[in-house]
């Protein structure tokens, strides 16, 4: 195979991933770095700097779409970014100390993690009750779009949430993700915002968590520019797809194929890890 025919595979295998995470909020990473150590066999440290990237891409692509629209509450992901980003940092570090295997269990669990969390409906979370005390004095409470014109909502548990992207920060410097799947966790489940503006303002925040630790892949070597600009450009075109789509259609068809997706790849990054083939 020639290093063009591997580039154009490898930015089809992108748009798709890019298309997808967009979709769900959990980055394309997720699928990424799976992509390019199964299929096209990529050493997993090259992967994830290129998945780094291509994180950055995903969010500048869908974000700004995104807060045009009013679906991402800008307030919510800055000051949730001053955990993530120490997270990332630490992850980074960790990262360079720990054997390729152990790096691949790790990945594949939190594959099978986001396939649930992608699974699972989006709970309807009530809007009455005490405004949370930080939210009120941050001013994170806000509102979005839906069809039947603006809705607000009250953002609660600030804490929880900021102890959880902390650990989000971490699982994207180690793995090279979005860690989408832990922000949407937090945001979603913890801090009770809706779905959309969960989702959302992930794709707004794991552009700034991806950039804090993929300068120390870059310090080491482990982004190549052949292998990140194919990976780069096919996760950003399909990004930008899968805005319009979130914002006009029911997604719960694709959600579910995107949850049996990656999965699979979870498992199989699993099953490689434990019989040392990374």
């Amino acid at each position: 195979m020639s290093a063009l025919e591997l580039a154009v595979l490898v930015w089809f295998g992108s748009l798709a991933a890019g298309f997808l995470g967009s979709l769900t909020g959990l980055g394309g990473g997720v699928v990424i770095v799976p992509l390019l150590t199964l299929v096209f066999h990529v050493d997993i440290r090259y992967a994830i700097g290129a998945s780094l990237v291509s994180v950055i891409a995903t969010s500048s692509g869908a974000a700004a779409a995104y807060v045009k629209e009013g679906y991402s509450n800008i307030r919510v992901g800055m000051f949730l970014e001053i955990a993530t980003t120490i997270g990332a940092l630490t992850g980074a570090w960790i990262a360079i100390f720990l054997r390729l295997s152990v790096i691949a269990v790790i990945f594949g669990l939190v594959l099978l993690y986001s396939a649930y969390l992608a699974f699972r409906p989006p709970p309807e979370h009530p809007e009455a009750g005490r405004p949370d005390r930080i939210a009120s004095m941050l001013r994170l409470d806000g509102s979005f779009p839906t069809a039947n014109g603006m809705r607000e909502y009250r953002v609660r548990n600030v804490p929880s949430g900021f102890s959880l992207m902390y650990v989000a920060g971490v699982l994207s410097g180690l793995l090279g993700i979005g860690s989408g799947a832990v922000k949407v966790l937090a945001m979603d489940r913890a801090m009770r915002l809706p779905f959309k503006v969960s989702t959302t303002t992930s794709n707004f925040m794991i552009g700034v968590t991806a950039a804090a630790s993929a300068g120390i892949y870059l310090n080491r070597g482990y982004i190549d520019p052949g292998l990140a600009m194919p990976v780069m450009l096919g996760v950003l075109v399909g990004s930008l797809a899968g805005t319009y789509v979130l914002a006009r259609a029911r997604v719960r068809i694709l959600r579910l194929v995107f949850s049996a997706v990656i999965a699979a790849l979870g498992i199989e990054m699993i099953f490689n890890g434990f019989t040392g083939k990374f």
